[in-house]
């Protein structure tokens, strides 16, 4: 039997990439990506005032799929408008709150922390994601030949700023120094992961303060992989609630390097709290610890569930 075939729509951010794709993998689908682009003031509207038409967005959706994963508020009215067109045709699932009815979607997933329900919404403890166990172990050995093997490791994860965190050098240079005094100096070695929202400047920072540590100058998904599953410890910037969802793939204590937000961030301090109780994570202080958790993998488990309705949909 063939595959289905999957349509996935986003903005083009890491976070929102990682999530469809996850879920499209998890979910066995033969794939295609479109990077949504809104046409005129739609783009500076909510979709719950938008009109399902055609002329909202620019891009070509004609392409034959049975399964559409959205993420992003710019995707979310070509989903509903090809809902609209194809009805049965095809399953549409949304990631993340829509701000619109849910009957708009076939499934929502959403994490614990956005306190939504309905019969066709899947709640989440964190993002799902498309890092697997199988590729963390496959790429184990790329960083390998550049790590002291007598040392510990601390994967140092590096996000960018958002509408809620600034990046701003006093916060960064905090992070740095508290990096430092936490492995550094009890003879850790430091890999610098950066993401594709991590700025140049910021990099650079990075490279002239961790000096004899290894830093990774550009995004590399190999890298990435290979840090997580050579760290001891894990520590992510506070802004990136899938790159934290990420690394808890791992098993591994992962701290939170947070910094001062320039918004109401309570969904991210929801999101913290619900990860402080499952044993997932602790701020990051001046005090190294060990802890153990169940390895968080949402993606399987959600897809589990879907793949179940999928194989009882009539799709004619």
């Amino acid at each position: 039997m063939s595959k289905l075939k999957g349509l996935l729509l986003t903005e083009g951010m890491h976070g929102m990439i990682s999530q469809v794709e996850g879920l499209a993998k998890s979910l066995d689908l033969e794939f295609i990506h479109e990077k949504i682009e809104l046409n005129n003031i739609w783009g500076f509207l909510p979709p719950k005032i938008t009109p399902i038409k055609k002329f909202v967005f620019k891009n070509d959706l004609e392409n034959e799929f049975n399964i559409v994963i959205s993420c992003g508020r710019k995707s979310v009215i070509p989903s509903i408008y090809l809902k609209k067109k194809y009805k049965k045709k095809i399953i549409n699932i949304h990631i993340q709150d829509p701000k619109v009815s849910a009957e708009n979607f076939d499934f929502i997933i959403v994490p614990e922390h956005d306190n939504l329900s309905g019969s066709n919404i899947l709640k989440t403890k964190g993002a799902v994601h498309y890092l697997t166990n199988e590729e963390l172990i496959t790429n184990e050995n790329y960083l390998k030949p550049k790590i002291n093997l007598n040392k510990k490791i601390v994967s140092f994860i590096i996000g960018g700023p958002n509408k809620y965190y600034k990046y701003d050098n006093n916060s960064v240079n905090k992070i740095f120094s508290q990096v430092k005094e936490n492995f550094i100096q009890n003879d850790y070695q430091v890999i610098i992961i950066p993401s594709i929202r991590t700025p140049k400047k910021i990099i650079e920072m990075a490279k002239n303060y961790f000096k004899d540590q290894i830093v990774i100058l550009e995004v590399d998904k190999k890298a990435y992989l290979s840090s997580l599953q050579l760290a001891n410890h894990i520590v992510v910037t506070c802004d990136s609630t899938s790159m934290i969802s990420e690394a808890a793939l791992t098993g591994k204590p992962i701290y939170i390097a947070q910094m001062p937000p320039i918004k109401d961030n309570k969904r991210f301090q929801d999101f913290y709290r619900l990860f402080e109780k499952l044993n997932i994570t602790k701020n990051l202080n001046l005090r190294i610890e060990n802890w153990t958790y169940e390895k968080l993998d949402e993606t399987k488990r959600v897809s589990l569930y879907i793949k179940d309705k999928i194989n009882k949909h009539d799709f004619s």
